[in-house]
C-alpha cells in the first residue's frame, strides 16, 4: 500500500430534518481492502451514494489522490477512477454475458454515430472487446459469454457485476453487500476474487453485513452507527472493540 488514496472528509448528509451521515471522516490505503461496516441505519449506503455521486453531500469531501469529486455526477466520478456495485444486480439480464461487460467499457469507449458509419471505431471497438473478454477471463466467466446474464447462477451473476466494473478500468471499486445471498461455497469463490481483485492494483472499498468475510478479508474496518464513526482499526481490533459489540450485539458476545 502507497499512501492515502481516497479521503471522506466531515462528510454530512441531510434528508429535511434527519441526518443520515453526520460529519464522517476516514480515510481508504491504496491498494487496501476496506469494510465499511454497521447495524441497519447506520448510514453506511447514503456514504456509498455520496463517495460514487448518487448523492451530493449536505457538506463535507471526498477526495480521490488531490481531487475533489463529491458533487460531481456518477458518471464523471466513474470516469475519474471510483465505479460502484449496487446490492442488487443492475446488470442487463436479456443482453449476453459479454455484451453486458461491453457496458462497462464505455468509458473508454464512446461509440459515435459517424465512426459506426463509415468504419471509423474497427479499432477501438476490437480494443473494448478485448478488455470485455480479459474481466471475463479475470472472472472466471469466460465460458458463459454467449449465455443471458438472466440465466447465470447467484454467485455468477454477482462475479458478472464485478467484471462489468473491472471494465471500466477503475481505481477503486465501491461493492454493496457482494456477498448477500451467497452460500458458504460461493462466499469463498468471491472472497478469493476479491483477493485477486485487489492483486490487481485495484482498491476496494465495501460494505457488507457478513463478519466472517469482513473480518477474513479486510486489512482496515471503518465502523459506523447512527450516521457517525463509531470506531476504526484493523479485523482484530474491531472484533473485540466494546462499543462495536454493544452496537451491534447489545454486548456480552464477540462481533464475529
Amino acid at each position: 500500500m502507497s499512501g492515502h488514496f481516497l479521503h471522506i472528509d466531515k462528510l454530512v448528509m441531510r434528508f429535511g430534518g434527519l441526518t443520515a451521515v453526520d460529519n464522517l471522516s476516514f480515510v481508504v490505503e491504496q491498494g487496501a481492502i476496506h469494510g465499511l461496516i454497521g447495524p441497519n441505519g447506520a448510514g453506511k449506503t447514503t456514504t456509498f451514494n455520496m463517495i460514487s455521486g448518487f448523492y451530493r453531500p449536505t457538506s463535507g469531501t471526498v477526495r480521490l489522490r488531490d481531487g475533489v469529486i463529491s458533487g460531481l455526477p456518477m458518471h464523471e466520478v466513474a470516469r475519474r477512477g471510483v465505479v460502484r456495485t449496487f446490492q442488487h444486480s443492475t446488470l442487463f439480464a436479456e443482453l449476453s454475458v459479454l455484451d453486458n461487460v461491453l457496458v462497462g467499457t464505455h468509458m473508454n469507449f464512446r461509440p459515435g454515430i459517424a465512426a459506426a458509419i463509415f468504419g471509423l471505431d474497427a479499432e477501438d471497438r476490437r480494443g473494448a472487446r478485448a478488455r470485455a473478454e480479459e474481466a471475463l477471463e479475470f472472472f472466471g466467466l469466460l465460458d458463459f459469454t454467449g449465455e443471458l446474464a438472466g440465466e447465470l447462477s447467484h454467485g455468477h451473476q454477482r462475479a458478472l457485476g464485478m467484471a462489468v466494473a473491472m471494465a471500466a478500468q477503475p481505481d477503486v471499486i465501491l461493492l454493496d453487500e457482494p456477498f448477500t445471498g451467497m452460500n458458504p461455497e460461493e462466499t469463498k469463490r468471491m472472497m478469493e476474487l476479491m483477493f485477486k481483485l485487489r492483486d490487481s492494483g485495484i482498491t476496494i472499498l465495501l460494505v457488507e453485513h457478513d463478519m466472517h468475510a469482513i473480518m477474513g478479508l479486510c486489512d482496515r474496518i471503518t465502523v459506523m452507527s447512527f450516521g457517525k464513526l463509531l470506531a476504526e482499526g484493523g479485523p482484530q481490533e474491531i472484533r473485540t472493540h466494546p462499543d462495536v459489540i454493544e452496537a451491534y450485539l447489545g454486548g456480552g458476545r464477540h462481533v464475529a
